[in-house]
C-alpha cells in the first residue's frame, strides 16, 4: 500500500483528482506485462492486443517473478502505481504453455482472474495479415456467439465474455459514427461434445475464436450500401483455464452506482399539458350503508307514508279538512291560537 501523499503544487493536486472517484470514471487503462519465462507466441499475441488498444494501455518489457494465482501482491501494486485497472500477464511453463491472464482490479485490489491458454498453430499475428489497419483509438463492434456465453450461472465463459468487452469498450459515447465503425471482433465459442466434462481439464472445455474483421462499404445501386468484411487479425484460438471469481462484497461494491443530485421521480404524481399537478390516491372500498347523511324534517317517514286505500276523487270537498289532517297529522295549537273570553 503507497502512503498518502498531501498534494503541495497545483500539478500533484490535478493528479490526486484524476484519481479520485468520480460519477464517470475514465476509460480502463490496460497494463501488458511479463513473467521470467514468455514464449515468443505469447509476447506477439499480447503485441497485437496493445496494439488494438493502444491509446489507454501500457506495456513493460522487464521480467518480473510473479505467480498471479500465488500471490497477486505484486501486479496489485502495479496497478496502483500506474493507475491501470485492466492487468495482462504473459507467461509460459511446461504445465501452462502460452498462457496470457487477464485481471482486474477495483479500488487497487485484486477482483478477478482468468487464464487463456493460446493455441500456437493457428495463431496468426496482424502483421500476416495483407490489408489496410484500423486507425489507433476506433472502437471495435464486438459479437459473441455461443451457447457457453448464454448461461445464467456465473463461469468461465462469463467471465471472459465480461473481461474482453471491458478489454475493447474503449471511451463511452452517447453519440455514433457510423463512418466509424471500421472494425468488427467475433469472439464464438464450440459447443460442448461430451456430457461428462471434466472441469479441471481445459482440453475438454470449449474453444473460445477470436477474430477481427475491416468492415467496408460498396455500391449496391440502392439505397444502402452493400456491407463487406475482410479479415484484420489477430486470430486467435484460446482453451480457457484457472478461475478466480470476484468476492462477493467486493463485486457488490463494484458495481454499486453513486447516488446523484438528480430528483427522483415521484410516484402517483405527473403534470398535464397545461402545467398543473395532478396526484393520484388509491383508496379501499367504501361501504356506502354506513355512510352518515344530512337528516331533514321533510324526509321523515310519517311524512311520506299515504294509505293506500285512498282516492283523491271521491274525495267531497267538506272533507278536505279532515283528510289533511289524516295526511298530515292534527296541528298542534300555539299560544297565539289560544283566546280567551
Amino acid at each position: 500500500m503507497l502512503r498518502q501523499v498531501k498534494p503541495r503544487t497545483a500539478r500533484s493536486k490535478r493528479a490526486l483528482e484524476k484519481r479520485a472517484p468520480k460519477l464517470n470514471e475514465n476509460p480502463k487503462t490496460a497494463l501488458f506485462l511479463r513473467g521470467t519465462t514468455c514464449s515468443q507466441v505469447t509476447q506477439d499475441a499480447m503485441q497485437d492486443l496493445y496494439s488494438l488498444r493502444q491509446t489507454h494501455a501500457k506495456r513493460f518489457h522487464k521480467k518480473n517473478p510473479v505467480h498471479p494465482f500465488e500471490d497477486a501482491s505484486s501486479l496489485t501494486f502495479f496497478s496502483e502505481k500506474n493507475d491501470t485497472s485492466l492487468i495482462l500477464f504473459g507467461s509460459s511453463s511446461k504445465k501452462r504453455p502460452h498462457t496470457i491472464t487477464f485481471c482486474r482490479t477495483f479500488d487497487y485490489k485484486m477482483l478477478d482472474m482468468l487464464e487463456f491458454y493460446l493455441d500456437p498453430e493457428t495463431f496468426r499475428s496482424i502483421a500476416q495479415f495483407k490489408t489496410k489497419k484500423v486507425p489507433v483509438g476506433t472502437k471495435p463492434l464486438m459479437v459473441f456467439a455461443g451457447t457457453a456465453f448464454e448461461s445464467p450461472v456465473p463461469n468461465a465463459f462469463t467471465t471472459a465474455k465480461s473481461m474482453l468487452i471491458d478489454f475493447f469498450r474503449g471511451e463511452p459515447s452517447d453519440k455514433i459514427d457510423v463512418e466509424g465503425l471500421q472494425y468488427c471482433v467475433v469472439v464464438s465459442a464450440d459447443e460442448p461434445t461430451s456430457s461428462s466434462t471434466d472441469p479441471s481439464d481445459p482440453s475438454t472445455k470449449p474453444t473460445l475464436h477470436l477474430r477481427a474483421y475491416m468492415i467496408r462499404t460498396k455500391r449496391s445501386g440502392q439505397k444502402l450500401p452493400r456491407v463487406e468484411v475482410e479479415e484484420h487479425g489477430p486470430r486467435m484460438d484460446f482453451r480457457l483455464g484457472r478461475l478466480q471469481q470476484p468476492d462477493a462484497d467486493m463485486l457488490k461494491e463494484a458495481m454499486r452506482k453513486p447516488k446523484t443530485n438528480e430528483e427522483r421521480t415521484k410516484k402517483n404524481i405527473s403534470m398535464d399539458s397545461i402545467g398543473d399537478k395532478i396526484g393520484r390516491i388509491h383508496m379501499g372500498k367504501l361501504d356506502l350503508s354506513e355512510l352518515q347523511t344530512r337528516k331533514m324534517k321533510g324526509l321523515k317517514r310519517s311524512r311520506d307514508v299515504v294509505d293506500e286505500d285512498f282516492d283523491d276523487a271521491d274525495m267531497p270537498l267538506e272533507g278536505v279538512k279532515e283528510v289533511s289532517d289524516r295526511i298530515v297529522g292534527p296541528r298542534k295549537k300555539k299560544a297565539r291560537d289560544v283566546v280567551e273570553f
